[in-house]
């Protein structure tokens, strides 16, 4: 039988949308924190997500969670410096960090002051210190969509598509001219829950291709997100669904 780990939340407008994840944040980080104490986020980076934490940096939300519990990663990195407006640390801190007053010792940014090589192997460090002897499975992984199909920084036919045992990876885009630092799919396929979100007419076609296309790894590297033992949700527009046949799975 088919494994039933993958939800998809569908709503009117790209507002909506990131409401319902972001009231999916706090129900499962709140969650999370009565369980274990503390709770570990991974953000991602772009455009889509600064909406997200700048609407859970809103009292509404901010009260509602004890943030000082949580600690938070990065699915990926570009390799541009920390002040650079493209670093997706950068974005964060001043979207979400600075406005909750979120604690630097909470925080692991990735490293871009470094070789992008050193600068994967330092993160994959930090990680494994982070998790001590327990498995690196992080609570809640927060994921977008490319237009081309890709998420965090694993493109189309980039080598870290295969890797099977790295935590993180530095790979370079040919496309973009330029390096990224990535977490694999293999590291973010052990997360206890993972979220997309995705909204927009421009990201209907690549939700298709990753949630209704043949299987092809190589060319929609988003469907590597497959989890064995954690939850998959899909938080969309009705844009961005619109050429999806099913609506349920």
């Amino acid at each position: 039988m088919e494994k039933i780990n993958k939800m998809l939340h569908i709503y009117k407008t790209a507002d909506e949308t990131i409401k319902g994840l972001g009231d999916y944040f706090v129900q499962t980080v709140k969650t999370v924190i009565q369980e274990k104490g503390s709770c570990s986020v991974v953000l991602s980076g772009g455009n889509s997500p600064k909406k997200l934490y700048e609407l859970l940096a809103l009292s509404d939300y901010g009260r509602q969670i004890d943030w000082d519990k949580i600690y938070f990663f990065f699915g990926d990195e570009r390799y541009v410096p920390f002040n650079d407006p493209e670093n997706n640390g950068n974005m964060v801190k001043k979207a979400l960090f600075e406005p909750l007053m979120i604690p630097d010792a909470n925080i692991f940014y990735i490293n871009t002051a470094v070789p992008p090589e050193e600068s994967a192997k330092k993160y994959s460090q930090r990680i494994l210190s982070y998790f001590k002897n327990s498995p690196v499975r992080f609570d809640l992984i927060l994921l977008g969509l490319g237009n081309n199909g890709h998420t965090a920084s694993l493109f189309p036919h980039s080598p870290v598509l295969k890797e099977k045992k790295a935590l993180v990876g530095a790979v370079y885009i040919e496309e973009l001219s330029s390096y990224r630092i990535t977490m694999t799919a293999a590291i973010i396929n052990e997360a206890h829950a993972i979220a997309f979100l995705v909204y927009g007419d421009a990201k209907a076609n690549a939700v298709h291709d990753v949630l209704e296309g043949e299987k092809d790894f190589e060319t929609f590297p988003a469907q590597l997100i497959d989890p064995d033992d954690g939850v998959l949700h899909w938080f969309l527009d009705k844009d961005a669904a619109k050429n999806l046949t099913r609506k349920e799975y």
